[in-house]
C-alpha cells in the first residue's frame, strides 16, 4: 500500500507541493503477522523541493536588498519630490485625460483642461473650486492664458455644432465677455488653434496646430500679422506651442525637429536648443514648453519619452525626470506642464487621468 501525504507550501505556485510518499509494504519472506509495517520515506524529492525553496529565497532577498537599494538612491538623487496628485473635481469624479494645467502667478489658482471639454479651476492647496463648461461657453477649449487684470483668454477649436475656432474672454468673475474669432487670413477655415500667449502690451499671440506661423492680434481682435521666420534653408517652420514670459522673449517649439526657437521683442532669434532622440537629454516628440520666469529654466513635455525635460535660461539641458508608469512621479503620455508662485511643478500625467505636483530639489 502507497500513502502519499500533500503539504501546500507558500512557494506551491511556483514549484509545486512537498509531497512526502510513504510504502508500507509486507515483505513477502517475512509476512508482517500483525507487526508495525516498514515506512520508506522518500528523502530525495523532499530534499531536492526543499533545496529549491531555499535558493528561491536567496535569489529573493537579494533582489530586495538591490532593489530597495537602487530605489533609495533614485529618490536621494531625483531632481523633484512628488507631492501630492489633482484627480477629481469639485463634485468627486475622475478627471478624465487632462491635457493641460496653468497656474496664475497672481493668485496661485491652478486652471486644468481634461477632454471633457471643460476647464477646472483648483485653489492652491489643490482644492475644486468651479468649473467652466458648455453652459459658459466653453466649447473645445485648447489652452488658456491670464492677463495682469485677471481676464480668462481661453482658445477654442472649430465645434461639430458649427462653433468656430475663437478665443472666448473671460472676466476675473469668470463671466463671459465676448468672443474673438480666428478668420481673415489665408488657411483660416483649416486652422487648429492650440496654444495662446499675452506679450506685455496686451496684444494676443496664437500657435495652431501644424502652422507655418503665429498669429498676433491686438486686445480688440484685430490681426496685426503673421509671423512667420524661416529656417536656414528658406522653409517655414511649422510651430506647435508658444510662450511669452515676463521679459517679453517669445519661446516656439517646433514639434517635427524637436527645436525650441527663442525671440526677442524686436522678433530676433536670441536662441534655438533642444536636440532629437530618444536618449536622456534629447526629445523624441515634444508637445508642450513652459517658461519659469522666476528661474529662467524652460520645461519641456516629451509624450513619447514620457517625460519632463528641464533646460536653463541659455538652452542648456539640466535634467528630466519621470518615465513611463503608474505609480508616483510616473507618466503615461504627458501633455501639459506649469510652474506655479510657489515654484511647484504641475505635470498633466494624461494617460493615468491626473495632474502631478512635484518640488524641484536642484
Amino acid at each position: 500500500m502507497r500513502i502519499v501525504a500533500h503539504f501546500p507550501h507558500p512557494f506551491e505556485n511556483v514549484f509545486g507541493c512537498v509531497n512526502i510518499t510513504l510504502n508500507v509494504s509486507a515483505c513477502r519472506r517475512r509476512p508482517l503477522r500483525g507487526k508495525i509495517g516498514v515506512f520508506v520515506f522518500h528523502y530525495r524529492e523532499l530534499y531536492k523541493r526543499t533545496f529549491r525553496i531555499l535558493l528561491c529565497s536567496v535569489i529573493y532577498a537579494l533582489f530586495a536588498f538591490f532593489l530597495l537599494g537602487r530605489t533609495y538612491a533614485e529618490t536621494k538623487d531625483s531632481p523633484v519630490t512628488y507631492l501630492d496628485s489633482i484627480s477629481e473635481d469639485e463634485e468627486g469624479q475622475s478627471l478624465q485625460f487632462p491635457f493641460f494645467v496653468s497656474a496664475d502667478p497672481v493668485t496661485g489658482e491652478i486652471y486644468v483642461i481634461d477632454s471633457r471639454s471643460r476647464v477646472i479651476i483648483y485653489t492652491p492647496d489643490l482644492f475644486p473650486v468651479f468649473t467652466l463648461g458648455k453652459n459658459s461657453g466653453i466649447g473645445i477649449p485648447q489652452g488658456l492664458t491670464l492677463d495682469a487684470d485677471g481676464n480668462l483668454y481661453v482658445v477654442q477649436a472649430q465645434s461639430g455644432d458649427g462653433g468656430k475656432q475663437r478665443i472666448s474672454i473671460f472676466n476675473a468673475r469668470l463671466k463671459h465677455e465676448r468672443d474673438i474669432f480666428l478668420r481673415g487670413f489665408e488657411g483660416d477655415s483649416m486652422f487648429r488653434p492650440h496654444s495662446i500667449a499675452l506679450d506685455r502690451k496686451g496684444n494676443i499671440y496664437v500657435a495652431g496646430y501644424y502652422y507655418p506661423g503665429i498669429l498676433i492680434l491686438n486686445r480688440q481682435g484685430e490681426l496685426l500679422e503673421i509671423f512667420s521666420p524661416t529656417a536656414g534653408d528658406g522653409k517655414k517652420i511649422y510651430f506647435d506651442d508658444i510662450v511669452i514670459d515676463r521679459s517679453g522673449k517669445m519661446y516656439l517649439l517646433c514639434q517635427a525637429t524637436s527645436n525650441i526657437y527663442v525671440y526677442g521683442e524686436d522678433r530676433t532669434l536670441l536662441l534655438k536648443f533642444g536636440e532629437q532622440g530618444g536618449s536622456a537629454g534629447k526629445l523624441a516628440n515634444p508637445v508642450k514648453i513652459f517658461v519659469d520666469s522666476t528661474s529662467g529654466r524652460t520645461y519641456v513635455v516629451d509624450f513619447m519619452r514620457h517625460a519632463i525635460t528641464v533646460y536653463d535660461s541659455e538652452g542648456k539641458y539640466i535634467f528630466e525626470f519621470g518615465g513611463k508608469g503608474w505609480g508616483e512621479g510616473w507618466f503615461q503620455f504627458p501633455l501639459g506642464v506649469a510652474v506655479d508662485a510657489k515654484g511647484r511643478i504641475l505635470v498633466a500625467d494624461n494617460y493615468n487621468k491626473r495632474v502631478q505636483v512635484f518640488k524641484p530639489n536642484r
